[in-house]
């Protein structure tokens, strides 16, 4: 395996690691905001607090007195 080989593969790993930790911290984040709609909170204050828009919240955590 040359140096080319070697930074490649090095970069895959981490990339990897990466992703794991971004699907985790995914998971935990769109895991609160059900927590926080069950609680009463709206998407547009969510939204605030994240960053993402007020749309994004509301598909990942939908009013759960409409869902009932």
């Amino acid at each position: 395996m040359d140096e080319l080989d070697a930074k490649i593969e090095t970069a895959a790993k981490k990339r990897s690691r990466a992703e794991k930790a971004f699907n985790a911290a995914d998971a935990e984040l769109r895991a609160l905001l059900v927590e926080g709609r069950a609680a009463g909170k709206g998407p547009s204050h969510m939204a605030k607090l994240t960053g993402f828009t007020r749309e994004w919240v509301a598909k990942i955590a939908p009013d759960p007195k409409r869902a009932a």
